[in-house]
């Protein structure tokens, strides 16, 4: 009796709710239009995404913090190789027994949801990288906190949008919103939060979207100043201003930093491949973190984000960078801190790709700006001390447009890149460099690397928002909603009266998938092709299947082949039914009106208001 009583209580406070619910939705209706309402959101998603960038930020200090006792500075060798390792071993404790779902990758998987998901991302992720990512860079993982916070914003905002009963469009716009006002918040650096969102997401930059993303940006960065006052990631401003005579070595530059994003995306991409072949997630724990313990042991400096590096080198400052390395480097030995620093280039990129691959909750856009602002250094410390063209350069100033050139070429982004880095460094006087850097590297990676960092999985399988509306209804489409299942099967030795009695005679359609035993996909037989036969009853008992059917015009790989493979097999075909198969297993059969109509709703979806 006891739990029919609560069971009432509770259905009563659900009808309750529901009643506020419909009153809340009928004034607003009333009162307050799609436009503005969504304005309203988009400032309520910035503040919430600006709260969570400032929790995942603290609570990471926090961790670093409360490692850095004096106990651990006696055994500061021993600690850079085994902290990483605690740090993710926790993340998948956390993740088993408290969050009990995979914990997707930041960026890709809102990229995933945008374009497969209709922006639906699982409730669990907005407090699921708040409790990982933490973890991971906290305790010294090689990576960043922007992928987290992304992921965290943009599920705040998807599960605002359901809650409320927004549309489509109105949910893709809120979404666009929650990413402008991440990446936002975390640099402060509205502009460049907004050309992030379009450029990396894949949103139309229009009116109907500007507007949520900007008051979501602006929402998002005053929270941040709010809550972190002036502190910002990157601290430089420009002392030495572009000099037109610098402009080949800006060109060279441009060049380096296509180079490093290659071999940034492949390298990651290959470890990451590697490691998903795991199938025990524990072995994969101790595999990778055991090479990311070694690595970092041997490079302290890759321990964690690697921010505070990269403001000493903004300062010109490479002694602290020396300082932090295990062993002693001689300070006046340049070509051996040249080499020093091109070894942490490489091994930061390996030890966030190590990082992840073990299991680590974290993104890849802080080792980007590492190694591009290592790298800009780099080559303006060897060009100096060449002395070959008589030039002298400023080192922060490469620094700082080197890290444009990795962010255009690993993300494939040249106007988050430049936007960016012109407001991190407090002003536009190096625009023009930056502008180049990012070009360069942007056209030759992207002729290189057909995909980003962030989009080469997803590309395997079709996930890719886009701006155009009729790709992306196509994207849209799950198989399961076009895929019919009403198509009678026959067996090549099916005799002809079998056929006619037991298939034709209870089948509505006029198309039979043959198949054996196994269920694989073998032929085609239609009923134009037993039309002329199959009231002759001599021919019952002497005419099989396998004498009639004939091979398929061609066929749907499920999974594999995308809307506009299938809409091109179909033109090529002529054919208004094609089988689709699995790994040669019949599945069903996708018409082409039908699939037609689905794309006509789903382009109907995302159009309207």
């Amino acid at each position: 009796m006891r739990k029919l009583a609560l069971y009432i209580r509770y259905l009563r406070k659900r009808l309750q709710t529901k009643k506020w619910v419909y009153k809340f939705f009928k004034w607003r209706y009333k009162h307050i239009s799609n436009e503005h309402f969504l304005s309203i959101l988009s400032i309520i998603v910035g503040l919430l995404t600006g709260l969570a960038a400032v929790t995942i930020k603290n609570l990471t200090h926090l961790i670093e913090k409360a490692l850095e006792t004096d106990f651990m500075h006696d055994i500061h060798r021993a600690y850079y190789f085994i902290f990483p390792i605690i740090g993710i071993g926790l993340v998948w404790l956390v993740v088993k027994f408290i969050i009990k779902k995979p914990v997707d990758s930041g960026i890709p998987f809102i990229l995933y949801a945008i374009a497969k998901l209709k922006s639906k991302i699982p409730s669990y992720h907005t407090y699921a990288s708040i409790l990982t990512a933490p973890l991971t860079v906290g305790f010294g993982g090689s990576v960043g906190l922007e992928g987290p916070t992304s992921i965290t914003g943009a599920a705040i905002s998807s599960n605002l949008s359901e809650l409320l009963h927004l549309n489509l469009k109105q949910r893709n716009l809120l979404l666009g919103a929650a990413a402008a006002g991440t990446f936002a918040s975390i640099f402060k650096a509205p502009i460049a939060g907004i050309l992030f969102s379009v450029e990396i997401l894949g949103f139309d930059l229009t009116m109907t979207s500007l507007i949520p993303m900007i008051l979501a940006s602006v929402s998002a960065v005053l929270t941040s100043y709010f809550f972190m006052g002036k502190d910002i990631l990157l601290h430089y401003s420009v002392n030495e201003k572009f000099l037109f005579s610098d402009l080949p070595f800006f060109i060279l530059l441009g060049i380096i930093g296509a180079i490093v994003s290659i071999f940034f995306t492949r390298i990651y991409y290959r470890i990451i491949r590697f490691f998903e072949k795991f199938e025990n997630n524990w072995k994969r724990w101790a595999v990778a973190g055991f090479f990311l313990g070694l690595i970092i042991f041997l490079f302290p400096t890759l321990y964690g984000e690697g921010y505070d590096i990269l403001n000493h080198i903004l300062w010109d400052n490479y002694h602290y960078v020396l300082n932090t390395a295990n062993v002693p480097i001689n300070h006046n030995d340049i070509w051996l801190i040249i080499l020093f620093f091109v070894l942490l280039v490489v091994f930061k990129i390996i030890a966030m790709s190590l990082t992840l691959g073990a299991g680590g909750v974290g993104g890849v856009f802080a080792p980007t700006l590492f190694a591009g602002g290592l790298s800009g250094y780099v080559f303006a410390m060897i060009i100096n001390q060449t002395g070959l063209f008589g030039h002298e350069l400023t080192t922060e100033n490469f620094a700082l447009t080197g890290m444009a050139g990795t962010i255009a070429g690993v993300l494939q982004a040249p106007l988050t890149a430049v936007f960016l880095i012109a407001e991190i460094s407090g002003g536009y006087e190096l625009i023009v460099p930056i502008m180049v850097v990012a070009a360069i590297s942007f056209i030759i990676s992207k002729r290189v690397l057909k995909y980003s960092i962030y989009t080469m999985q997803l590309a395997e399988i079709g996930a890719i928002p886009t701006h155009d509306k009729d790709k992306f209804a196509g994207q849209l489409i799950e198989w399961e909603e076009v895929i019919e299942n009403n198509f009678l099967p026959v067996t090549p030795d099916m005799s002809l009266g079998h056929l006619v009695h037991q298939v034709v005679t209870k089948s509505k359609r006029n198309l039979f998938p043959v198949l054996d035993e196994e269920n694989h996909f073998l032929a085609l037989l239609s009923l134009d092709d037993i039309r002329q036969i199959m009231f002759d009853r001599d021919m019952y008992d002497k005419i099989f299947v396998r004498d009639l059917m004939h091979k398929a015009p061609d066929v749907i790989l499920y999974k594999k082949d995308h809307f506009p493979d299938v809409m091109r097999k179909f033109a090529a075909t002529g054919a208004w039914n094609l089988p689709v198969i699995q790994d040669g297993r019949y599945l069903g059969f996708i018409s082409k009106s039908k699939l037609l109509s689905v794309y006509r709703r789903k382009l109907l979806d995302i159009t309207s208001e």
